[in-house]
């Protein structure tokens, strides 16, 4: 790809999540928000927000980018004639969304067909962004802007693990959380995608989740590679289809951990 192009994917990319900015933060913490729930037993909330934001981003891209796909939580796909594709969810943690903690995000990934080539992590509310991929590994926000840069922590006993739901996915995805977390010194809950932009930031050093959609990893993906992360499924596979997830600091640690996870896999 050449640079030009990378160019132009990395502003459209800062477009797309001003625009999803606009709309969530319209109604966060507000009235209007028009919750439902995607299923008829459970609570899967959606909100005017989600789809409002989504809207936006796939209007900027059918306008500069017509002939790339999009894969969208609420909106649907559309076929790539480009080869690439847009991967969005427009409010990853709506739960966090609707009880008002700021640790929801706008999640972009561009996937070239083979594998993420660029990933956004963006949360509206605290104003941080971080983007990884075509040259790219920043965050910017209201202290400041720096490199992405993953810790060097290697050893489990050192670790700090996060994932969002304590129930991780079936009972056997909690099973394996809880004996790798077992062996960690910190674990904590309930980050959705914020936790992978801590991960990117060298502030923890796992994040370990099961049961993703494509539109939920592929942003973070992203950003914790360009960071010096590495994420894959417990298989240790490819991880950009979702399913169970481990993203690691680095490759040693990742290691260790997926020793543990290998029996739940």
């Amino acid at each position: 790809m050449d640079e030009t192009l990378q160019i132009e994917l990395v502003a459209l990319a800062h477009k797309l999540a001003d625009a999803a900015r606009i709309e969530t933060l319209r109604y966060f913490r507000g009235g209007g928000l028009q919750t439902s729930s995607k299923l008829t037993d459970g609570f899967d909330p959606v909100t005017v927000a989600d789809r409002a934001a989504e809207q936006a981003m796939r209007q900027l891209i059918e306008a500069e980018r017509p002939e790339d796909g999009i894969l969208g939580e609420e909106l649907g796909n559309k076929a790539s004639t480009s080869g690439l594709t847009w991967v969005l969810d427009p409010i990853d943690g709506t739960r966090g969304y609707i009880s008002g903690t700021p640790t929801w995000g706008t999640l972009i990934g561009l996937h070239d067909g083979k594998s993420v080539v660029m990933g956004l992590v963006d949360q509206p509310y605290i104003g941080e962004r971080f983007i990884g991929g075509l040259g790219q590994a920043h965050f910017s926000g209201p202290h400041g802007t720096g490199i992405l840069q993953t810790s060097a922590v290697n050893e489990l006993q050192q670790a700090t693990i996060f994932t969002t739901f304590p129930e991780v996915g079936t009972a056997s995805d909690a099973k394996g959380f809880q004996d790798l977390s077992g062996q960690c010194q910190l674990a904590r809950y309930g980050m959705d995608c914020y936790a992978y932009a801590l991960l990117a930031i060298g502030q923890i050093d796992l994040v370990v989740e099961a049961g993703l959609a494509t539109y939920d990893i592929q942003g973070p993906l992203g950003v914790v590679e360009a960071a010096g992360g590495v994420v894959t499924n417990w298989q240790g596979g490819p991880a950009d289809q979702g399913g169970q997830v481990i993203a690691a600091a680095n490759s040693e640690l990742h290691a260790k951990a997926l020793k543990v996870l290998a029996d739940y896999a």
